[in-house]
Formats: C-alpha cells, sequence, structure tokens
C-alpha cells in the first residue's frame, strides 16, 4: 500500500502539466550548484586559467550556492508558485545578459578562456530560462 494519496499524485492516467518546468528546474539546480561550487573550491586554481579575480569568483560562487538551494526548494514544492519562477526566470535572463555585457566591457579583464566560459555560461543560462519560460507556460 503507497503512502502517497491523491493530493499528491495525479490521478492514473493523468500527466503533471509542470513536468518539462520541474526538469528545467532541476537542471537549473545541478548546473548552477555544480558551478557555483567549483568557484568556491577551484577559486585559486581557476584564478589564473580564467583570469577572474579571486573575490569575484567568490562572491560569485556563494551567490550561485544559494541561488541554487532556493531553486532546488521551489522545484520541490508541491505546486510550484508562478511568481517564484518569474523571479528565476528574470534572473536567468538577468545573469546572460550580464555575462555578455561584460565580456563586452572586459570588466574582469579575464582570459581568453575566461572570457569564453563567461559567454557560454550566458548561453547555457538564458537557454535554460527559455526552457523554464516554456514550462511556465504549459502550466
Amino acid at each position: 500500500m503507497s503512502s502517497q494519496n491523491a493530493s499528491t499524485v495525479p490521478a492514473r492516467g493523468t500527466t503533471r502539466s509542470d513536468g518539462l518546468l520541474r526538469a528545467a528546474l532541476v537542471a537549473d539546480v545541478i548546473l548552477t550548484g555544480a558551478n557555483g561550487i567549483g568557484y568556491l573550491a577551484l577559486a585559486t586554481v581557476l584564478d589564473s586559467f580564467l583570469g577572474v579575480p579571486l573575490p569575484v569568483q567568490y562572491a560569485v560562487g556563494v551567490f550561485l550556492t544559494v541561488y541554487a538551494l532556493w531553486v532546488l526548494t521551489l522545484s520541490r514544492q508541491e505546486d510550484i508558485g508562478r511568481g517564484a519562477v518569474t523571479v528565476v526566470i528574470a534572473l536567468n535572463a538577468a545573469w546572460a545578459v550580464a555575462g555578455v555585457v561584460t565580456v563586452v566591457l572586459d570588466a574582469l579583464a579575464a582570459t581568453t578562456v575566461g572570457n569564453g566560459w563567461i559567454v557560454f555560461q550566458a548561453l547555457v543560462v538564458g537557454a535554460m530560462g527559455a526552457v523554464q519560460y516554456a514550462g511556465l507556460r504549459r502550466m
């Protein structure tokens, strides 16, 4: 006998309308969390490779780790709030734009590899936000 009841599980034969959104949020958690922990754990190695100053890497690492934990909490809610998801999408869009602007303005004086990494991250985060938006529209 299952401990789940009709209020927590869709009826047999139906599908949840938030499956794409949940998958996109979980992908965000995994990628963002790994990135944040990577910046924190490997900052001294990445410093010379990416050319991004240590204080920036630590600040970004803390932000990304906390953000990933928040998105994890959001993704595990029975009913995901549309407003919270809108904030996630907006933050992902802002991160993507900020990454490109940072490289264009050479704001961090990063290495070529570092600038490539920043643009790559911007593209991935922008794509993630787009999938989250599509998932939100399906709800």
